[in-house]
This record gives C-alpha cells, structure tokens and sequence, in this order.
C-alpha cells in the first residue's frame, strides 16, 4: 500500500505534544478528544473505518476496524497519561526529544507511541486481503477510572477473537496480573472526655481490633492462596492509610481505615469484600459500634489468559519469552470479560512510567512494528 501516514517519528511527535492528562483531580484532568481526533484521522487515511465513542462530554474512545466478518484481531491502547511535574523534567515532557538513542516525552513509553506503531504496521497491509478483521482500539482514562475500557466492556460487542494490549513489557509477553480492590472501613463510637471511658466508646480502639483480626485473615489468604508465576506469589493486603479523633484528651468517636488488596486470578473481589465486611461486623458488634465498608473506585479484576491461548503460544514462539505475569494492571480483564484473549506486550518498560523523563528506547520501535506484522499477519490473513 501507497505510504499514507506521517513518519512514526511525527506520529509520535504528535501525539506527545497534544496533552491528554486522565486524573481523578478536576483541575488536573483533561479531555483526550484531540488524540482520538490525530489517531482517527490517520486510521481513516489508511481505510479503517472510524467510530468515536463519547463516555462523556470529555472523554473519548476510539474504533478503527477493516477487514470482514468477525472474530479477528484488536490493537489496543490507551490515549490518556498521568499527570506531570514539569519542574523536574530535565525536557519539555509536551515535546518529543531524541537523545541516547531514546525519545523522551510525556507517554512515549505509556503508551501513546504504541498507537502509532500499531498504525505503522497496518499500512503494510491490503485491507481487501483480509480474511479477519483487524481493530485498532484508543481508550479513554485508563491512569484514573479505566471508564473506556469499561464502556466497551458493558457495550457488551466482543471486537475481535484475539487482542494485544501494548503496554511497556520490554517486548516480552504477559498475560496475568493482579487485580486491584481498594476499600475503605470506617467504625462510629460516642467521643466523651478522656478523663472517664464510661463517657464514650472509642472507634480507635474498635479499629485496633480490626486490624489485628484483618491481619490475620490476611495471613490466612496469603496461605491458602499461592501462584509461582508471580514475582509476589501470594495476595498482598496494605494498610495504606488511618484516621481517627481529634485530639488527645478527647475519646475518639470515628475511625477509618484505608486498604489495597491485590489479589490473583481465580480470586473473587466480591468474596474478599463480603469477608472484609463480616470481620467488621463481628467487631462493632462486639464493640457496640456502627461501622460502614465501601469499595474506593470500581476495582480492577485480576487478567487471566490461559496459557494455551492461540495468540499466547504465538507470541511465547515469536519472541522467545514464555508469557508471564506482570506487578502493574491493565484493560486486560474487560476484554477477557468479552472472551477476548489478550496478551500485554509493549515497547519500553514500565520502570520508566509515571515519572520525570519518561522515554521510550528507539532500538525497541522498529521490532515491535516486525511484531504486530507478524500477529497481524498470523490472526488477520
């Protein structure tokens, strides 16, 4: 096919310079339409036809399909990045800078410049050869509320028998990660002055019994449930933060603890919610205190693609790397919750993500084009 797109090097340099920051705090939240807009124009360039989703009026997805029928592939990648601290970026992290045989800039490694590189591979395709679909998909806040992956997922249209996500792996596949509950637990008792505890009931207290039985229902998710294939093999639970009373002489009449829990396939969010919310009943009853759980966000599943997956025995053969787990989580499980097999892999690695001087290596940029051919070539024709 004719070459209808920018260079990947301009794609890239585009995409970095139009800001499209996803946070959970309004002033620093931003609209993503823009990127959508650059990424749509050049897919249609090529013949995808384009279908812009709005989640609201700020936030955008993107689908770019060709090809026939159904049950083929999806290239999938998120359009939003984390915010930044421009003051301790040693380059304008809005402009792409080529150094070290590196481009550095905000998303180039998470993970906007792999929508350019997926789009540089689809040119070399004719679209009226393909005997499946190919789907080039753009999400909307995945760094914040994941709310694009999850529209397309309760949209409940499977786009494609087989998916690849590309965020940074260092090119090598993955197909499990934790998911992610985040929950808050608060207890209500009856302040009074410290002088007399007859004239209160402590919900501090009430909290430290708690956590001591929390504790031990951690240890006892952490021996009953082990996976090897994970770099922390068992669930982890953090008692990330704690808040109670007001002052020293003062009986302490509200408490609330913050947790996150990261759980491995094959473990249920809504059974580590109902437990965590018993524990916390037997307490405040035995404490006489009102107590309330609420689940922080929506919760992230864990991803859980069978390693006899076509597309996972495809990419462990091309690559050489058996497919493995990763520490950070994805939109993996909204397309496995679609029956979609997916794999993450990615250019770049992740330990350069969400921080100053993000870049992405170039040497990885033209072996991730080969790669998607290859898959494209594989699942498409």
């Amino acid at each position: 096919m004719a070459h209808t797109l920018p260079s990947t090097k301009e794609m890239i340099t585009q995409l970095i310079a139009t800001p499209s920051v996803s946070c959970v705090l309004a002033d620093l939240d931003m609209s993503n339409r823009a990127v959508i807009d650059l990424i749509a124009n050049w897919a249609e360039s090529l013949g995808f036809r384009i279908e812009i989703q709005a989640i609201n009026q700020s936030k955008y997805n993107l689908i770019a399909t060709t090809g026939p029928a159904s049950d083929g592939l999806v290239l999938s990648g998120h359009t939003d990045t984390v915010p930044c601290n421009e003051a301790l970026w040693h380059s304008d992290p809005f402009q792409l800078l080529e150094h070290s045989n590196r481009f550095y800039g905000l998303g180039s490694c998470d993970m906007k410049s792999f929508l350019a590189l997926a789009l540089e591979a689809s040119q070399s395709f004719n679209f009226k050869q393909l005997k499946k679909p190919l789907t080039i998909v753009a999400t909307a806040d995945e760094e914040s509320t994941m709310c694009g992956a999850k529209l397309i997922a309760e949209n409940g249209r499977k786009l494609g028998r087989y998916c690849v996500i590309g965020e940074p792996t260092g090119l090598k596949p993955v197909r499990q990660h934790k998911g992610v509950l985040s929950e808050s637990i608060a207890f209500t008792g009856q302040s009074g002055h410290a002088s007399n505890p007859a004239l209160g009931n402590s919900a501090l207290e009430g909290m430290h019994e708690f956590i001591s039985e929390l504790l031990t229902y951690r240890s006892g998710l952490q021996q009953q449930y082990h996976d090897p294939s994970f770099t922390i093999p068992t669930p982890t639970m953090n008692l990330g933060h704690i808040h109670g009373g007001d002052n020293s002489n003062r009986i302490c009449g509200a408490c609330k603890l913050l947790i996150d829990i990261r759980y491995l396939p094959g473990m249920s969010m809504q059974t580590l919610r109902a437990d965590i919310n018993e524990i916390a009943e037997i307490v405040a009853n035995r404490r006489q205190l009102n107590y309330h759980c609420q689940i922080l966000g929506d919760g992230l599943p864990p991803m859980d693609t069978d390693a006899a997956s076509a597309i996972a025995e495809y990419l462990s053969y091309t690559t050489g790397q058996p497919a493995s787990s990763a520490s950070f989580g994805t939109e993996a499980p909204y397309y496995n919750q679609m029956q979609t097999e997916t794999i993450v892999i990615g250019p770049g690695s992740i330990n350069q993500a969400h921080q100053p001087d993000e870049y992405l290596p170039i040497e990885q940029i033209q072996p991730t084009i080969e790669l998607l051919k290859n898959v494209i070539s594989k699942f498409c024709l």
